[in-house]
């Protein structure tokens, strides 16, 4: 009889509303979710992920696009998110043997969603998202293939948001360079799946839009095709009479 071992996180939220400014209210949260193999430790400001630890490459990520005036956080962020693990995995020992024969809840993804980031141009560097929301618990584990063949380089997976409801959703991410006939796969997989989620987005070319000087060209030709008819038709009923 073979034995399943199951990975349990434990996962702290700590949510507030700040008034910053005239303008109005904002909502803050923080994250803290450790595991016997993962963790995670995060900021987040009005749904927008500020800050995380990465744990794998021992530093702290601002994920926000370079061009904004982006909030920075200040040295000994990702020591005391280190500090925090040690807390948390204490804190899951206990949490264990409190829930050991309790169920644990799963729900399930959604559907993957795959956009890029800018309008696709052939041969122009551009970013593929793959978006997934609605799971418990978290996280979500993302892979991606171009024609068929598992693709890492390049690839980057945020850590999992926390929804309104308690669910929630992430993302996974792949720079590429768009080439006719390319089909890129995002696959999904979780606890509450029996079998993982794919959906593939494939390089396509947008048709060139007919531009005003073409409709008056078609209108134009339409218009003496009119003349033409209405003059035949006056020189027979002439012949006529």
């Amino acid at each position: 009889m073979k034995m399943m071992k199951m990975k349990v996180m434990v996962v702290f939220v700590l949510s507030g509303v700040l008034c910053v400014s005239a303008d109005g209210l904002h909502e803050d949260i923080s994250v803290i979710g450790c595991s016997d193999s993962d963790g995670e430790f995060m900021y987040g400001l009005d749904g927008e992920v500020m800050w995380f630890a990465d744990f794998k490459h021992k530093t702290g990520v601002e994920p926000q696009p370079s061009f904004i005036d982006h909030m920075t956080y200040g040295e000994g962020a990702y020591e005391q998110a280190v500090a925090n693990q040690e807390t948390c995995k204490q804190n899951l020992k206990i949490d264990l043997k409190a829930y050991k024969d309790f169920p644990l809840e799963r729900d399930p993804p959604s559907s993957p969603v795959i956009y890029t980031r800018d309008e696709a141009e052939p041969g122009e560097k551009n970013t593929l998202i793959c978006h997934v929301t609605g799971f418990y618990p978290a996280p979500v584990m993302f892979s991606w293939t171009k024609n068929q063949q598992n693709v890492t380089e390049g690839s980057r997976t945020n850590v999992p948001f926390v929804n309104k409801d308690g669910t929630f959703n992430q993302f996974s991410s792949l720079e590429f360079i768009p080439q006719l006939g390319d089909i890129y796969g995002c696959t999904v997989k979780h606890l509450a799946l029996d079998q993982p989620l794919t959906r593939f987005w494939d390089v396509e070319v947008t048709p060139p839009s007919v531009g005003p000087a073409v409709f008056c060209g078609v209108g134009l030709t339409v218009g003496l095709l009119g003349v033409a008819a209405g003059t035949f038709f006056l020189i027979k009923g002439n012949e006529c009479s």
